[in-house]
């Protein structure tokens, strides 16, 4: 909602993502759609009360996606939303009283106004009630497009710098075909950054045994990039075919499927509405017990 959508798409949208993410293995009961918490906008406003104007407009997301905005002649509508996304973020982690937050690394900057938040408000209240969280990364903590690999992937640039998982499998292999790898502006001896990302994907897909053995075709100044392109080709279809079978089974019980949803949202929202209690015990505000 913090740049122009259409409605209708947003709520499939919704579902589209619960039923690609439980393809991926996460258990439903950890799953909640966050419209259904009301509680994570609550906390948001609060901590609005603990952040800076100048904090938020140095994150480095809201100048991409601003300038973004402006390319498509967004004339100029920024919404105010999009300024304050990160505190909602910070409401999302927080809410939760979270240690650790698995994250990509773009989104390091995020987890710091996070914790500044959180310390913010503990200094105010005079408890240490939020604890600071830190980032939990992969192994890979950043994966670049494969069309420009100077830039992460990322389905808001564009369909050609993200490779979707539940595509048909002639699209994966084209865009792994299409890979970037060398640009021409590489250093003697140095990886170039197209071919370091098509690595990084391998490692990312746990074909380990592929990294090895081409890594030593690297190093020893055999290695063809199409045997590369192959390898993470093959190992990104290998995933895309266990998410897509999981998918149609899902698809299978949709209604039994987001009954449970909503009732694992009902649930962790006691969580949820725990921690706004004591938030606004804390803060001085007046409280309704659950």
């Amino acid at each position: 909602m913090t740049m122009p959508y259409n409605p209708q798409k947003l709520r499939n949208n919704t579902w589209s993502l619960i039923f690609n993410l439980l393809s991926t293995g996460i258990k439903p009961e950890h799953l909640f759609i966050q419209s259904l918490v009301p509680e994570h906008a609550e906390l948001s406003w609060i901590f609005n009360c603990f952040t800076s104007y100048g904090q938020l407009t140095r994150m480095t997301q809201f100048k991409d996606k601003s300038a973004q905005t402006a390319d498509k002649g967004g004339e100029g509508f920024i919404s105010a939303g999009l300024l304050d996304y990160p505190v909602l973020q910070a409401a999302d982690i927080l809410i939760y009283r979270a240690d650790y937050v698995p994250v990509g690394k773009d989104q390091e900057q995020h987890l710091e106004l996070t914790r500044n938040i959180a310390q913010r408000f503990n200094n105010q209240v005079g408890k240490e009630y939020f604890v600071l969280p830190e980032p939990l990364f992969t192994e890979v903590p950043k994966v670049m497009s494969t069309a420009d690999p100077l830039r992460k992937m990322s389905k808001s640039a564009g369909e050609k710098h993200y490779i979707n998982l539940f595509a048909d499998d002639a699209r994966i292999k084209k865009q792994v075909k299409s890979a970037v790898t060398d640009t021409g502006d590489t250093k003697q001896g140095e990886m170039s950054p197209g071919v370091r990302n098509l690595f990084e994907l391998l490692k990312a897909s746990e074909s380990f045994d592929a990294h090895t053995s081409l890594m030593a075709d690297y190093q020893a100044g055999a290695l063809k990039y199409v045997d590369l392109k192959e390898a993470v080709a093959d190992a990104l279809l290998g995933i895309s075919q266990r998410v897509k079978a999981k998918r149609a089974e899902l698809n299978a019980n949709k209604k039994e499927v987001k009954q449970q949803i909503k009732a694992s949202s009902m649930e962790i929202r006691k969580e949820a509405q725990a921690t706004v209690a004591a938030v606004k015990d804390l803060a001085g505000l007046m409280n309704v017990r659950f």
